[in-house]
This record gives structure tokens, C-alpha cells and sequence, in this order.
């Protein structure tokens, strides 16, 4: 469906993220920095990155109730988040109202230039252990701040954004560039890469134990552990968390982010916002049910329960293209209530579904910017 032509002009138009310009943000046209693609070889992460010809979809104007009446301020917005909180938790299901304890248990530490990595394991639901890898950069004296980094489908899990695999592209090692920022980073294993990489049977062995869970579900709780597990380290403040996640990652930093107010910034890149933008439908995020014709839903209602906090999405005309921009443009709105437009923010790279110098250097940017106030 084509858009009115007011409204495809207004898409061209975009807030950008301009790394090195230390966060400003201006309007200008959208270039094209390159049309390289980068295969990505499992048949699920490709799912990423397909969908690419999705039209924008037409959304829902957020700042309107059921009862038609407009929102215009911040007492109302409350009672439509709130109503949209009940929406989603039909579909993703209860989470556990108490948190076990976490039982940290340090699997392995090793000394690199500059900073110190452990493998650790923890318990994020009573007899359900997960694990990661902790870079703590030397030096560090008092509480700074701190950045999950949820990681792409890839046979490597968390070990490769940690840099523990040499044949993993150092692009990707953003727990490694991070850390190397002075940030406290923790690189959690997704429950997908959990059991091997099978991925629909893990996903099954979730329904097994939740039958009113999603994949989605799963992946938010383990945000939530992230954190409490930040949270109990000395060298961390608990005011600076953020998140930041390519691919698979980057779909569950946009959930962590509208699930856990405590993550105080986020980046995403490359995981395709909009639900028919690439595989959502997978068993293992929220699964099949998104295709029926009763499902109203669309992420730019989870995107606007992350307001007012900084989000930056990430685009390489791949999984996310400027057709993306409908949902910031949805969402902005929410975040003017608090005078905010600013902090939701775009860029595309036009460089297919990798993390390439471009969006590294606007998301460290973006972190920098909001987790390291001066």
C-alpha cells in the first residue's frame, strides 16, 4: 500500500545519529552510505534479514484511548501505557512476581589488556541456570556504568560479541569495544544457543515449563536476570544500564527495554521493528499466532513503552530500512509529551544486515552520551 505522498516525503525525512558529533541530532536527507550486503549463513538468522520489500505498515495513532479521546498529557499517556502493558501480557504471559536467588557461580577468569573476563553462571528461575561472560575493564574504581550486550544468532552464543572466537568477526566483539570505553559489560547467553542450537526445541522446552510463555517471554526474563545481576555487582551503578544487540539481539533489547525500566538506554540494530519486517513468527520469539487476522499488535506499541528513555534503531535497508521510520514516527509523539523527540533516534547505513564502523560508532556514541553524563 503506498502512503499519501505528504506522508512518504515525511519519511524520507529522519532524526540522525551522527557518530563522533557527540550526540546531535539534526534533520537531513537520508544518504546512501553503500549497498553492500553480508550473507548470514544459518538458514534462522537469514530470516533476519529477509522481508526486506515489507511495505510500512499504516499504525494506530498511540496518543488516542479507546474511547477516541486524545492523550495530551503525561497522566493520560500512564493509563494507555498501562493499557497496553495488559494487551502484551496476554500475549507473552505471567512472569515470576519473585526473583530466585541469582547463586553466581565464576566458571572461569582470565586477564586481557586492559580488562578481565569471566564466565560466569547464574540461576535465572528456580533449577533453570543460564550463563555469560562478565568484562570488568582494569582500573575501575567505584560504581560506573554498565551495558548488556545481547548477541546475534550464531553458533558462538555470547562468546563471540565477548571476543573468545578469533573466527568471529571483530566487528561483532562489541562486548570487547565496549568494555575498552571503560563500561562494565555482561554478554548473556540467549536460552536459543542454550542445549546446542536447537532453537525450536528449546523454545519447546520453554513452552514445557511456561505454556503461557512466547520465545519473546523468555528472552525478557533473561533481560530482567541481566540486570539483577549487574545490579549485585560493587562496580556497577545501578542508574547506568544499558543494552545494545545486533539481529537476534536487537529484538531483545527493544523487549527488555519496554519490559524493564531499569535499562536507561538502548541500541538496536538490524533486528526489523516491524513485525512482518523479518521472522517474529519464529517458535522461538512470538511464534505463529502474529499472522492470524485477530492479531492487532505491532512493536511500535512496545517501542512506546520504552518512553521517555533513549533508543536508537539501527537500520541497513536489510531487516530495518527507512520504512522503519513509520514506527519513530508513531512512537515520537509519546516522547514529545515529556519533550523528549531527541532521544529516539535513526540511522542507516545502507550496508545490509552487519554491524559495520558506521553503526559501531553511533551506538558507542549514543551510550556515551546518555550512560556517561559529564
Amino acid at each position: 500500500m503506498l502512503l499519501p505522498e505528504p506522508r512518504r516525503r515525511r519519511l524520507l525525512m529522519s532524526r540522525v545519529f551522527r557518530p563522533g558529533g557527540k550526540g546531535r541530532v539534526r534533520r537531513r536527507w537520508s544518504l546512501c552510505l553503500g549497498l553492500a550486503l553480508l550473507a548470514v549463513p544459518a538458514a534462522a538468522a537469514a530470516g533476519e534479514a529477509s522481508a526486506s520489500a515489507a511495505a510500512a505498515p499504516l499504525l494506530p495513532n498511540l496518543l488516542v484511548d479507546s474511547r477516541g479521546n486524545r492523550i495530551v498529557t503525561r497522566t493520560a499517556w500512564t493509563r494507555q501505557r498501562e493499557e497496553l502493558l495488559r494487551q502484551w501480557r496476554e500475549v507473552l504471559g505471567t512472569l515470576p512476581k519473585r526473583r530466585p536467588a541469582l547463586e553466581t557461580e565464576i566458571l572461569e577468569t582470565e586477564e586481557q589488556p586492559g580488562f578481565t573476563r569471566q564466565h560466569i553462571r547464574y540461576q535465572v528461575e528456580p533449577g533453570v541456570n543460564s550463563d555469560g561472560y562478565l568484562l570488568l575493564p582494569a582500573g575501575r574504581k567505584g560504581r560506573g556504568p554498565a551495558v548488556v550486550v545481547f548477541h546475534p544468532t550464531t553458533p558462538f552464543g555470547p562468546r563471540g560479541v565477548a571476543g573468545l572466537e578469533p573466527s568471529y568477526e571483530e566487528a561483532k566483539w562489541q562486548g570487547v569495544h565496549l568494555v575498552q570505553r571503560g563500561y562494565v559489560v555482561w554478554c548473556p547467553r540467549n536460552y536459543i544457543n542454550t542445549e546446542g542450537a536447537d532453537w525450536a526445541g528449546n523454545a519447546s522446552r520453554v513452552k514445557q515449563r511456561h505454556p503461557d510463555w512466547t520465545g519473546i517471554t523468555r528472552m525478557v526474563w533473561d533481560a530482567i536476570r541481566a540486570v539483577d545481576f549487574l545490579e549485585s555487582l560493587p562496580q556497577v551503578d545501578p542508574k547506568r544500564i544499558g543494552c545494545l544487540g545486533h539481529s537476534l539481539g536487537a529484538k531483545v533489547v527493544l523487549y527488555a527495554m519496554a519490559f524493564d525500566p531499569r535499562y536507561q538506554a538502548g541500541v538496536s540494530s538490524e533486528g526489523g521493528i516491524g513485525l512482518r519486517f523479518s521472522n517474529w513468527d519464529a517458535v522461538w520469539y512470538l511464534g505463529p499466532q502474529i499472522r492470524k487476522a485477530d492479531f492487532k499488535l505491532e512493536n511500535h506499541t512496545v517501542l512506546a513503552l520504552v518512553a521517555p528513555r533513549p533508543f536508537l534503531l539501527i537500520g541497513g535497508d536489510s531487516a530495518d530500512s527507512d520504512r522503519s521510520l513509520a514506527f519513530l514516527d508513531a512512537v515520537r509523539p509519546v516522547y514529545d509529551l515529556w519533550d523528549a523527540g531527541n532521544r529516539l533516534q535513526w540511522l542507516n547505513h545502507r550496508q545490509g544486515h552487519r554491524y559495520p564502523a558506521e553503526a559501531r560508532a553511533a551506538a558507542e556514541a549514543f551510550l556515551d552520551q546518555y550512560l556517561k553524563p559529564r
